[in-house]
């Protein structure tokens, strides 16, 4: 998973006309740590599919509050610079339930570039 480190690095990779998803997520964040073991897998799953890149909340500045990210982990999904949807709450994240937002993420990516 690549890592953001700059507003303007972030900026740019969600200009992408893929499918992107920035997954929010900080060192000190329990539930952050939670699914690190299971996400290379769940990257690898959907490779063929959409980027998922990791946004640390902590080094890339006004990002989470320009995305209005108030909990994390939490999952964005953009193209072209657009937010198609999120996953965003304070609850702890299953690998099913990840798994489950990336497949919507698919589907309303792909329902918009028939």
């Amino acid at each position: 998973m690549e890592k953001i480190t700059s507003k303007e690095q972030f900026d740019v990779t969600i200009q992408s006309s893929q499918l992107t998803v920035a997954v929010f997520k900080a060192d000190w964040c329990s539930d952050c740590k939670y699914i690190d073991p299971f996400m290379p897998e769940v990257e690898a799953k959907f490779s063929e599919q959409l980027t998922i890149v990791e946004v640390d909340v902590d080094q890339v500045g006004t990002v989470s509050q320009e995305q209005n990210i108030l909990g994390i982990p939490s999952f964005v999904a953009y193209t072209n610079g657009r937010e198609l949807v999120r996953y965003v709450n304070k609850l702890r994240k299953s690998r099913e339930e990840i798994e489950g937002f990336l497949n919507t993420a698919v589907d309303v990516y792909n329902s918009i570039h028939k």
